[in-house]
């Protein structure tokens, strides 16, 4: 279902809740939002009692009056399903729809998305709301699209009611067919925990020190992962079958436990994601913390947004400091950094931005998750950077539909990601490894993709990058490896890391010698492993004179017949020993290197094969600042962004026009704090 493009050029929204205020402020409120130049308007997805007060009575007239005012305004919607919050007397009449803790204990009344997917009484409620809402409203012309709930699997990400019990028998029972077959994959003769019948199955449940078995948690995050998605489905299908072809369908995320990707393909015209950079500034971070990129790091998340989506959407664009009553207190975004995450966000492929919240709420517990305006509604110099916004867009609107230009991909698949959440072994260099990679991307204007592989991968989406970075891949099916070596073989480098393909799909340990089945790709087997101890003495991989980290976990490794040893240890017991293995496969070649990559690692891997500063032939930039490229139909336009508190020089190498001022440049430009530029690219 997912389009290329869904918005024909960049486009404003806004997230508005019209419940929550005076029906008297609506006329002014969508006047000032036209007039600084909004298009858009969410509204709807926490509404439930207002469309249905009690059970199968249905009043649409409050959200009429307001759809009509949008109309008159030059507005349109946004409508979302109100499913994320049931109503209270859908919660208080059946309480089997309600979520619970790993006890059983149920989620009450009283915040959101306390509900689960699996109860055959809300899906029920659900298909009934939607039918309505859509038979209601989808054929109005107003209403440009719907957003399916809101933020899937926010809050809670684990599911524990009877009724998930009740689904996940199912979906094992599907995937396995037998108990015997379950028993073995989930190695239940360890602890004796061998099931002789289905009744004995639940979802996972209190025990001793919290040790579930893993396997059981895999197969559980994957159930939960089929929930959402089947969840999203049931509605899309409703809309689908109810809706002007006109009328796109999205929802927003992105959030644990859930195979994006799936849904996106499954449900969605397109994808959405909710950005807050001002979360890298939260008061309860470690201000100690010097190793971090700050609100650079959620191009990381954007990023990760464009694997799922090319062309995405941001409904939820920070615009004043974040906050509930209860946690996340954070400063108010300085002048300038609410147009440098809209640029962020545009940089990295959104062709939408919708701006959260047009009114800061006056109740509840989002009063301090502050919007454009404030609690009095009066001008404010948010609202004049909006506007600022809104000449900045006018000068880049054909940009929507235009391609993140990235010179590798860093390589990712949800089997290991549910995996690491449940193995603090894998957990513990996978965040050292893509925090390290991202840092070096970013530091080195080398831009990066995320590419996840799944069933339907194909070599095509794999050479479109010279260069793969898979670091831990611990499970590493024989498909999967067989792609990698073909892509290898046709040209690519591919770079491993330690603890890779040493799982099976169900996450028990394979007994074939490690690295299984990427041995005669990468010409590596692994003779011995541990952590780098906290006693022990830094360890090193030195690589033709340059000393590189050997950070976290160390494989010590043996060539096989036709690699190269590149790098040895140079400390520990294993000191003399192989830590870095190449060979050559055809075309192409691969890396087995023997640890976690920090940024350092990174960015020599990057520098010696080639691929840093993609952009050095137009500008040059202090690592400060973040270059990204976007082109289409042989146009291009490189943004330039200061997430720094001063100001920043960069040189460009040849004339370019600046888009938003119209001027064009060369030489040393400075940047202002929190300072963005774009630049049209000449063809060189």
């Amino acid at each position: 279902m997912k389009k290329d493009s869904i918005f024909k050029k960049l486009t404003m929204g806004v997230c508005y809740y019209p419940e929550h205020w005076d029906e008297a402020l609506w006329d002014s409120d969508l006047r000032r939002m036209k007039e600084a130049g909004i298009e858009l308007v969410r509204i709807g997805e926490f509404a439930w009692t207002i469309f249905e007060p009690e059970e199968g009575v249905f009043s649409f007239d409050f959200f009429d009056r307001f759809i009509e005012a949008a109309r008159r305004h030059g507005l349109r919607v946004i409508l979302g399903t109100p499913t994320a919050t049931p109503p209270a007397w859908a919660s208080h009449d059946y309480p089997e729809i309600l979520n619970a803790d790993i006890s059983g204990t149920l989620y009450r009344h009283g915040a959101r998305r306390h509900y689960n997917y699996n109860s055959v009484k809300y899906l029920q409620l659900t298909r009934e709301i939607v039918t309505q809402l859509t038979r209601h409203y989808g054929h109005n012309p107003v209403v440009a699209g719907w957003q399916i709930d809101n933020e899937l699997n926010c809050e809670l990400s684990e599911f524990y009611s009877e009724s998930d019990t009740a689904a996940f028998r199912l979906f094992l029972r599907k995937k396995y067919g037998s108990l015997d077959a379950l028993n073995r994959a989930w190695g239940a003769v360890f602890w004796n925990q061998t099931y002789t019948s289905w009744d004995q199955v639940f979802v996972p449940r209190h025990t001793i020190n919290h040790t579930i078995n893993p396997h059981q948690m895999l197969d559980y995050y994957r159930f939960i992962s089929e929930s959402a998605c089947s969840y999203a489905k049931v509605q899309s299908d409703i809309l689908r079958a109810n809706i002007s072809p006109d009328q796109f369908i999205t929802t927003n995320g992105m959030f644990p436990n859930l195979d994006n990707h799936r849904m996106t393909r499954e449900s969605l015209d397109f994808y959405t994601y909710d950005s807050y950079p001002d979360f890298a500034f939260q008061l309860t971070e470690d201000p100690l913390n010097s190793d971090t990129l700050g609100d650079r790091k959620w191009s990381r998340n954007l990023s990760e947004t464009r694997c799922i989506c090319p062309h995405f959407g941001i409904m939820e664009q920070q615009s004043g400091s974040p906050g509930w009553n209860t946690r996340m207190e954070a400063p108010a975004p300085k002048p300038g950094q609410m147009t440098l995450w809209t640029m962020q966000s545009i940089a990295h492929g959104a062709d939408y931005v919708s701006y959260f919240r047009w009114r800061t709420s006056t109740m509840g517990t989002e009063i301090y998750w502050h919007g454009i305006l404030d609690y009095c509604g009066k001008e404010n110099r948010r609202l004049r950077e909006v506007r600022q916004i809104t000449q900045k867009f006018d000068a880049i609107r054909d940009i929507a539909g235009a391609m993140y230009r990235a010179s590798f991909a860093f390589v990712k698949d949800y089997d290991n990601v549910w995996d690491s959440q449940l193995d603090v072994w894998v957990n513990r260099v996978n965040k050292a490894s893509e925090k390290g990679w991202f840092n070096a991307s970013q530091l080195t204007h080398t831009p990066m993709d995320y590419l996840y592989l799944q069933d339907g991968t194909t070599l095509d989406e794999l050479l479109r990058y010279p260069l793969l970075v898979y670091p831990h891949a611990a499970i590493l099916t024989q498909p999967r490896a067989e792609l990698l070596r073909q892509y290898v073989e046709a040209g690519g480098k591919l770079i491993l890391g330690c603890r890779t393909g040493y799982k099976s799909i169900t996450g028990q340990c394979c007994m074939d010698p490690m690295p299984g089945p990427a041995r005669d790709i990468c010409g590596a087997e692994v003779e011995d492993f541990t952590f780098v101890g906290p006693a022990d003495e830094p360890v090193h991989i030195v690589w033709e004179g340059t000393v590189l980290d050997g950070a976290v976990f160390n494989d010590i490794l043996s060539p096989l017949d036709g690699a190269e040893v590149l790098g040895v240890f140079d400390s520990n017991y294993y000191q003399g020993k192989p830590g870095l293995i190449r060979k050559k496969l055809g075309k192409g070649e691969a890396y087995y290197f023997g640890a976690a990559f920090d940024s350092q690692a990174a960015a020599v891997f990057l520098k010696r094969l080639g691929l840093t500063e993609a952009f050095s032939a137009w500008v040059d930039a202090p690592s400060g600042c973040e270059l990204a490229m976007r082109e289409k139909e042989g146009k291009r336009w490189l943004f330039a962004l200061n997430y720094g508190a001063h100001s920043e020089e960069i040189v460009l190498k040849v004339p370019m026009q600046e888009a938003f001022s119209g001027k064009v440049c060369t030489g040393t430009l400075t940047l202002p704090a929190y300072g963005t530029a774009v630049f049209l690219v000449p063809q060189l």
